[in-house]
């Protein structure tokens, strides 16, 4: 029988066709997810260096907007060739109005720097050919910039002339600091620093050997090959002395500090030396300073009784009050200078601590450190930071910017310095500074005769000091390289400073 089913097509499965396909699909996962993985790693790479590259460029922007200055000043840094060919470099003030630096044009157009006083601020002012020095050196961002008001500068560009630079006034006065320069004379090397101990505004800044900054370029070949000249040393800031008893003020404060309610008791009684183990320590010249106490010891200056104050003192504080007085630190002022050192640790052997005592042994001290100290014991105990630079003004009178008095720390109590003055007074009145007494004004100070090498006597005479002791005004701190005694070389020169500073209106 007939029907009309058609006939089925047999359709054979191709065996393992799906299992193929799941297991192709299976085997791509793992391929994709290692492709986006590494996607993800590239993309957190990518954002990580952008996050750092947009952190850079805001550091680096910000730290050019407040380092500015700095940069400029970089001797790499093309900028101020560029600003020289725009601005004439600015002129350098003393605090009354006399021009210590200028630029002079001359006829045939070009200009030199040109230092009115010579050799008088050598160190102070500086230099600005064959690298900068001094005010030329700290102050040069202003000088070769120029604020005068954009018209001008528009007409000046179409007349083809240079804008006027900054000009920068110091604090230095021109009659004090000749009065200081030629009580230092030229037979010793030395220097001489003058400061307000109230503003930290320095009146007077003297080194000796000095040199005529107007022929530094004809004088550098035989300064820097000659291998034992200091004479572009800055004596003031960058030389380091042995204190010698200058230094009883720092060993006076601490006995103090360590025997508030005592110190009044303390006696000792000098033979002329003391000996501690194998180690002896003689008063200046043998002196015999019989039975004395922590002031008479002061004003008489007297070694071994420093030197037996030395043996008692706490090592652990005595590193304190140092570092509060800026010892083994940097100081706070804006221009060259080295650190001065003393090191007292706990192990420090009795020999050390007898030698800290009077200033000598490894003690070394810059006279600018020094009037600072001193300064602050005639100020209350405040330490004023030194400043050399009072403003900077635009060429039309502008002021640009303004140096005032600053605070570097309260370093002693108001206590303590009354009772150090009260013992400065008494060097004065009856002790080694008695060359200072009997005048117009009064004086207060410490001297010191610092031994320098292992040749016996051979001394740097040193004087610091202030006046009037009742009121002060001024500081003034001398050292004379090998001179000697402090009282007889030192004190001298000190009292032509305060004479001229008296004499001058003070003003």
């Amino acid at each position: 029988m007939m029907t009309d089913r058609k006939p089925q097509r047999t359709v054979k499965k191709r065996k393992g066709g799906s299992a193929t396909v799941r297991r192709s699909i299976r085997q791509g996962e793992p391929e994709n997810r290692k492709r986006n993985g590494k996607q993800r790693e590239i993309m957190y790479v990518t954002y990580f260096f952008t996050a750092l590259f947009l952190v850079l460029s805001g550091y680096i922007m910000v730290y050019a907007a407040t380092h500015e200055e700095e940069l400029v000043n970089n001797s790499y840094n093309p900028r101020q060739q560029m600003l020289l060919t725009q601005n004439t470099r600015g002129t350098i003030y003393s605090a009354d109005g006399e021009a210590l630096a200028q630029t002079v044009t001359e006829e045939n157009g070009e200009s030199r720097r040109e230092y009115p006083f010579a050799n008088l601020f050598a160190h102070a002012v500086g230099y600005s050919s064959n690298g900068r020095m001094g005010v030329e050196a700290q102050m040069n961002y202003y000088l070769i910039n120029s604020n005068v008001p954009f018209s001008q500068k528009a007409e000046n560009e179409t007349k083809g002339k240079k804008n006027p630079g900054d000009n920068v006034y110091t604090t230095l006065r021109v009659s004090l600091q000749k009065t200081a320069s030629d009580a230092l004379g030229v037979v010793y090397d030395g220097a001489i620093v003058a400061m307000n101990p109230k503003t930290g505004e320095i009146y007077a800044m003297v080194s000796k050997p000095d040199f005529d900054p107007n022929e530094i370029e004809s004088i550098w070949n035989e300064v820097i090959e000659d291998k034992e000249s200091s004479v572009l040393l800055n004596r003031v800031s960058q030389g380091l002395y042995p204190a010698g008893s200058t230094f009883k003020i720092v060993t006076a404060l601490e006995y103090i500090r360590e025997h508030p309610d005592s110190y009044q008791n303390y006696q000792y009684t000098c033979n002329g030396s003391i000996t501690h183990g194998e180690d002896k320590i003689s008063c200046y010249h043998g002196s015999v300073h019989g039975t004395v106490n922590l002031k008479k010891s002061f004003a008489k200056s007297c070694n071994t009784s420093f030197a037996n104050i030395g043996l008692g003192l706490d090592r652990t504080q005595y590193a304190e009050t140092l570092q509060k007085l800026y010892f083994n630190r940097e100081l706070p002022v804006d221009f060259a200078y080295h650190k001065s050192s003393q090191v007292v640790e706990n192990d420090t052997s009795d020999s050390d601590m007898m030698q800290n005592a009077i200033g000598q042994g490894k003690t070394q001290i810059s006279p600018l450190h020094l009037a600072m100290i001193t300064a602050a014991v005639a100020n209350d105990g405040k330490m004023m930071k030194p400043y050399l630079v009072s403003e900077v003004r635009s060429a039309d009178g502008t002021v640009v910017k303004q140096y005032n008095p600053s605070s570097a720390g309260q370093v002693m109590s108001g206590e303590e310095a009354a009772v150090l003055r009260e013992y400065m007074e008494e060097v004065v009145e009856s002790g080694t500074g008695t060359k200072l007494k009997g005048h117009a004004y009064t004086a207060a100070g410490k001297t010191g005769s610092a031994e320098y090498n292992t040749v016996k006597g051979e001394s740097h005479a040193w004087f610091t000091g202030y006046a009037p002791a009742e009121d002060p005004e001024i500081v003034v701190t001398v050292i004379i390289e090998g001179a000697g005694s402090g009282g007889d070389y030192a004190v001298p020169i000190a009292k032509r400073v305060f004479d001229g500073y008296f004499q001058t209106g003070n003003e």
